[in-house]
């Protein structure tokens, strides 16, 4: 039976796009649907993602940070974000470190972050 015609869930690699490895583009892509509860905008457009990078492997190594340390949302922004990385074809594991320095400030958003922001009544 040729690859095409397996079911989804017959390998492993027929799931995760046949052993190819993910682009940082796809990866950051995936990580869009991941919101800060707190402030209604997604954690790339916010500009948390301080680094991506894809091994050999498939396991995507992701540094990110928060607003704030200490932030009461931590566990479940960081579930989120795995989540939605494991759903990208060719990801075989997500490893995500959070960092505090540089520490974040509205200078690092996107453009379309800022903005998501001024509609909602925010001063960015």
């Amino acid at each position: 039976m040729s690859e095409e015609t397996k079911a989804p869930e017959a390998t492993a690699e027929s799931k995760n796009g046949g052993g190819q490895l993910p682009k940082v583009e796809d990866i950051l892509e995936a990580l869009k649907v991941v919101k800060d509860p707190e402030i209604p905008v997604n954690v790339v457009d916010l500009g948390l993602i301080y680094n991506v990078h894809v091994n050999p492997n498939g396991v995507v190594d992701i540094e990110m940070t928060l607003t704030a340390i200490g932030c009461p949302v931590q566990d479940m922004i960081k579930a989120d974000a795995e989540l939605a990385v494991l759903k990208v074809p060719g990801v075989k594991g997500v490893n995500i470190d959070f960092v505090w320095s540089p520490p974040w400030t509205p200078a690092r958003m996107t453009e379309e972050g800022k903005k998501q922001l001024r509609m909602l009544g925010f001063n960015v």
